[in-house]
């Protein structure tokens, strides 16, 4: 997974360029197939705002999260992907049976 992390009117730090691949880590433990993350850290006035698009295979996925600290606009961020990862995968696997119960039952008899 390529984590890409721009700041808009934000000192970019080490700690908190660590922070974001340790909670983007996360993601990766749902769906194996992320290809791509571009993370844009952006604070306006009061507001610190976090927003990421993820490359799936496949699929491209944007959340964005605003807090007062620039840490809990991260966690939220996470969160709302975590959710859309976790729904596309889901999407993804087949959850129809190839032989349901009643026809195991009429196959037995």
């Amino acid at each position: 997974m390529q984590i890409t992390v721009t700041g808009h009117h934000v000192d970019l730090t080490d700690a908190l360029r660590g922070y974001v691949e340790t909670k983007f880590e996360r993601l990766e433990r749902h769906f194996d197939n992320v290809v791509d993350v571009h993370v844009v850290l952006t604070v306006e006035k009061l507001d610190h705002k976090a927003e990421a698009t993820l490359l799936l295979s496949g699929a491209r996925i944007h959340a964005d999260a605003a807090e007062s600290d620039m840490y809990a606009a991260l966690d939220r961020l996470v969160d709302k992907l975590d959710r859309q990862v976790v729904k596309h995968k889901e999407k993804l696997t087949d959850h129809h049976r190839d032989k349901g119960a009643t026809h195991k039952a009429l196959a037995d008899e």
